[in-house]
């Protein structure tokens, strides 16, 4: 395939996409125009309500303050907290005696 023949089938590409970019924009905007039109003021109050009606019945907050999933969470939290804790010490252990070792092996040899 030569070059000009490239070109070529970029252009007819370039002309294929503005075509269809066109045609997305223009259904784009009929959508949003019969999506307005769509929603009338009793249409809004009954979609509210319905909204409304099904938050209530599913009472989250009684799920989550009804102490289940509280309760887990305090505890996954100090058991995190204590792991972390036991590490930070463990790591205070170890550089306490790397201390030591040093302060020792320094004692130990002669000043020049």
């Amino acid at each position: 395939m030569g070059f000009d023949a490239l070109i070529t089938k970029v252009q007819q590409a370039e002309a294929a996409l503005e075509s269809r970019e066109r045609r997305t924009s223009e259904q784009w905007t009929r959508l949003k125009s019969s999506w307005r039109a769509a929603w009338t003021p009793g249409r809004i109050v009954v979609a509210g309500l319905a909204a409304g009606f099904l938050v209530g019945r599913a009472r989250p907050l009684r799920a989550a303050g009804g102490g289940g999933v509280l309760q887990l969470l305090t505890a996954l939290s100090g058991l995190l907290a204590s792991g972390s804790a036991q590490a930070a010490a463990e790591q205070a252990g170890d550089a306490a005696d790397a201390a030591q070792q040093t302060a020792t092996a320094t004692q130990d040899t002669p000043a020049p």
